[in-house]
């Protein structure tokens, strides 16, 4: 790993996000790492099932089946990993209640298809783009054993969001929509915003998600 360029790898990240993490995030991250570390499990979870609910609801299209699978095995393994690293802490299991970030977002989905499939798959392309540039964030401020493990998730993650992207498309290809491309050019401009607004504006519940630190 140590020939990777992790500045290059992000490059398309930063590009596609509207904003880099605030540092009085990361400030309450190094002083919450039990609750990085939880949230963090959380999340690959959710995104797992996410996944796997996507595999049930759209099984007539063909090429989102594969890649979800993949999808699911990487985000299950992540699950694993961080639960190990917990446990080689010392640090139990404690429920969490969710933020707000991911019904944020949710509120933006469309209700009527494909519409709502392709607001679907760019809101986690945000969601994995978001989690790459926390995980590029925090390499350098956590300890050594943390950092290592984060830098080590870029990769995938990186092209989880493009995964995602592409997968927008080919669903408005496919669906022979008008101007396929600008279609899904809007849809990240508006979500990109609102996404924006999410982590910059001030959050009561700190999360792996969440906006900067109302206190």
């Amino acid at each position: 790993m140590s020939s990777v360029n992790y500045d290059e790898l992000m490059q398309p990240v930063i590009e596609f996000l509207g904003c880099s993490t605030p540092q009085a995030w990361l400030d309450e991250a190094v002083n919450n790492l039990d609750v990085l570390m939880q949230d963090h499990a959380n999340c690959e979870k959710k995104a797992a099932s996410t996944a796997m609910n996507l595999m049930f609801r759209y099984s007539f299209f063909t090429d989102l089946q594969v890649k979800l699978a993949q999808l699911v095995r990487e985000e299950m393994l992540h699950y694993e990993q961080v639960l190990e690293l917990m446990n080689k802490r010392g640090q139990e299991w404690k429920g969490l209640s969710a933020g707000r970030y991911a019904g944020g977002l949710r509120k933006e989905i469309r209700t009527y298809e494909p519409e709502a499939l392709i607001d679907v798959m760019i809101i986690g392309a945000f969601v994995e783009a978001r989690s790459c540039e926390r995980f590029y964030a925090l390499a350098p401020v956590v300890d050594d054993e943390l950092g290592r493990y984060y830098r080590y998730l870029l990769k995938s993650e990186s092209r989880h969001f493009e995964d995602y992207l592409a997968l927008a498309l080919d669903v408005a290809k496919t669906a022979k929509l008008k101007d396929p491309e600008e279609t899904i050019q809007q849809r990240i401009e508006h979500i990109r915003a609102v996404e924006k607004n999410l982590i910059l504006t001030p959050d009561d519940t700190f999360r792996f998600h969440s906006g900067v630190p109302s206190r």
